[in-house]
């Protein structure tokens, strides 16, 4: 067995690997940046090693300098993580050369999936299904327009060496292609150092599911189930579960077999996974085969039982599988929720700096549910622009779906990040959506569910009673605070206060009185609909997050401060509450409200991000709709187009310039 792992990643893989390694009592290396030379996973290292500046191109990708970290350190052995060099042939010949152990497959199992062209080839030979597609890769925008018409609309195009939903595009006419050709083939290029781009067709209403395969050096390759990763924006994965609510036995079994199949063509020997793109009616076919760890690891491994990065180091250290497939069980049901630095209400547009406030809902296992969490930050850290936006992933598992996604939203209304945008909001609002529960899924749900993108819901019914009765239970909290604050009141005798509130919920309005017994707030409502709610919680002022009883239910509530009141969020629902005596009230209404005017003169940077391309010239006449300038952020290129008919008065930055949110880029006429 290894002696010293050096892990070639960061963020929250690397935490991962590191918190498997030292179960095994094998020592770590960390490798970082400048942008990430104090980040967690670099603490939680045994040592660390400093890899250049905080361009991935110039640190975590380059081979020479890793390799380099590996001698420096001692280190017998080098776990990739996914992303990165992760699939890169190159890096493992080169530390084989070097006569360090690569964590991972063979190199010709690299060089024979990496590439999407020559896998769909090895794919046809196994007898695996294939989508139908132009088999080579592509020189040019014409030639791709004119394979995209042979093929028919809508296509797929994609990088020949990608993942993770980089250099990938949905075209649905030729001026779709032409541009997505380009913006694939750029994206293509920063991300994984090869801009060759392949086509083929895209199927309406697909679902994405993958098969995690496992093999040793001996031969022995076993499949561990399916997971569903239907649950995608921009081509990248936002929720994962296992098992797939779309399979059935005899699916799932022809699946597994078709991915172990590909996976013995190739002398597949680590971890991997054989994606498919499946229809409706359970029809599947190949996609790619990803000779890595995957994100959503964790949820095949709570469904399993198997320690999916301690058998990749098995593996690679020579040890047989310990099992095979008749041992394969799959037991209850996980869900793994990716939480993403990017504003959801922005179309998801990617967010960064500092974690003001972050905490984790409490990991470990109760009543047959288990809460994991496997992260890269801690709170003050800051969140950089150049890599992924994920933060973490926070994954449940639960004797079934139901319970399983009762427990995700139950966990992601006690996640509490401050300091930057995130998509928890939007997660919590698909775990109560109609459609995900009852596991009608497809790649296009988001698209389809949020057309006009993702709004927060404000709470109605039962939801705008119980946010009303906890802010009031709040408000009488700090209240009897600041009574009990010395030398507040000067006389001896008892003072009976004001019990009677108006709570406004956003635009409702509800009359109470609060009340309090030995071990429970009474919030009772008058008006049209009297009610009373008791809420029993230990709160105290200044705690982001209020847990309690209401009723007789468990809720969490967070619990921001704002002028005379608070903004709730819970359950994918958010609002602010102002809290008033009947006086205030009255005198509230009277308040005239502000309003936003005047017209957007300006193009304004929508989230930190490097200016890529500057489109147009001082003086320009620009149509609605046509491009202005590209921003790349974590990534990802993003084409800033006019809203309106402009002519460009002046322009402030320039290509290459690194620009905050709201930062001005150009000025209209």
């Amino acid at each position: 067995m290894f002696h010293k792992i050096l892990i070639a990643n960061r963020g929250e893989i690397a935490c991962r690997i590191i918190r498997t390694a030292r179960r095994m009592g094998i020592s770590t290396v960390a490798v970082y940046s400048d942008a990430d030379k104090d980040a967690l996973h670099v603490e939680m290292a045994d040592e660390a090693v400093h890899i250049g500046p905080p361009p991935a191109a110039q640190s975590y990708l380059d081979i020479a300098r890793i390799v380099a970290a590996c001698k420096q350190s001692g280190a017998d052995a080098v776990h990739p993580g996914y992303g990165f060099l992760s699939e890169r042939e190159a890096f493992a010949a080169a530390l084989a050369a070097s006569g360090t152990v690569f964590i991972g497959p063979n190199p010709g199992a690299i060089a024979a999936m990496g590439d999407k062209l020559q896998s769909k080839r090895f794919a046809r030979a196994a007898g695996v299904s294939t989508i139908p597609g132009h088999p080579e890769a592509i020189e040019d925008a014409e030639q791709a327009v004119a394979i995209a018409e042979g093929i028919g609309f809508p296509v797929m195009i994609k990088a020949s060496a990608g993942g993770g939903g980089k250099g990938m595009r949905i075209a649905r006419s030729r001026a779709e292609v032409a541009e997505g050709f380009v913006r694939a083939r750029s994206e293509a290029k920063a991300s994984f150092g090869d801009d060759r781009i392949l086509i083929e067709k895209f199927l309406a209403d697909p679902r994405h599911i993958e098969i995690q395969v496992l093999g040793d050096k001996h031969g022995n390759l076993v499949h561990l189930g399916e997971r569903e990763c239907s649950i995608q924006r921009r081509n990248q994965k936002v929720v994962e579960e296992a098992p797939s609510p779309l399979l059935d036995a005899a699916t799932r079994s022809a699946m597994g077999e078709q991915a172990v199949a590909l996976a013995k063509a190739v002398n597949y020997d680590s971890a991997g996974t054989v994606e498919f793109v499946a229809g409706q009616d359970r029809s599947f076919f190949f996609l790619e085969m990803n000779t890595r760890l995957q994100v959503e690891h964790p949820v095949t491994e709570l469904v399993t039982g198997i320690d999916l990065v301690e058998a990749m180091i098995r593996v690679a250290a020579g040890e047989p599988l310990a099992l095979r497939q008749d041992d394969v069980q799959l037991r209850g049901w996980a869900i793994e929720s990716r939480l993403y630095a990017e504003d959801p209400t922005r179309g998801f547009l990617p967010s960064s700096g500092r974690l003001v406030r972050y905490r984790q809902p409490l990991e470990g296992t109760a009543d047959d549910v288990t809460i994991r969490v496997d992260a890269g930050v801690v709170e003050g850290g800051e969140i950089p622009i150049h890599y992924d936006p994920m933060i973490a992933k926070l994954i449940v598992h639960a004797p079934d779906r139901e319970t399983a996604i009762v427990a995700q939203a139950q966990a992601l209304d006690r996640y509490v990040i401050d300091g930057i945008a995130h998509n928890i909001p939007f997660l919590a609002t698909l775990m109560q959506h109609e459609r995900w529960r009852a596991g009608r899924l497809s790649t296009g749900f988001i698209a389809e569910e949020f057309p006009g993108g993702f709004i927060q819901a404000t709470p109605e019914g039962d939801s705008a009673f119980m946010l009303a009765a906890v802010a009031a239970a709040v408000d009488h909290v700090m209240n009897l605070r600041k009574r009990r604050i010395s030398g507040q009141m000067r006389v001896r005798q008892a003072v009976e206060f004001e019990r009677d509130r108006v709570v406004l919920l956003g635009k409702s309005r509800f009359e109470v009185t609060v009340g309090e017994t030995d071990a429970a707030f009474v919030v009772e409502f008058s008006g049209d609909e009297p009610k009373l709610l008791e809420l029993a919680s230990d709160w105290a002022p200044g705690e982001r997050l209020w847990t309690g009883i209401v009723g007789a239910a468990a809720i969490a509530v967070q619990v921001r401060p704002i002028l005379n009141g608070f903004e709730l969020a819970h359950a994918g629902v958010s609002v602010a509450a102002r809290v008033y005596t009947r006086r205030e009230a009255e005198l509230a209404a009277l308040m005239p409200e502000k309003t936003a005017g005047g017209s957007k003169k300006v193009l304004t940077c929508p989230m930190p991000g490097l200016v890529k391309t500057i489109v147009v010239k001082k003086g320009q006449e620009v149509k609605a709709g046509e491009a202005l300038a590209v921003v790349e952020a974590m990534k990802m290129e993003n084409v800033l187009v006019a809203e309106r008919d402009v002519r460009i008065r002046k322009i402030l930055a320039k290509v290459g310039d690194t620009l905050p949110v709201d930062a001005v880029i150009m000025e209209f006429t």
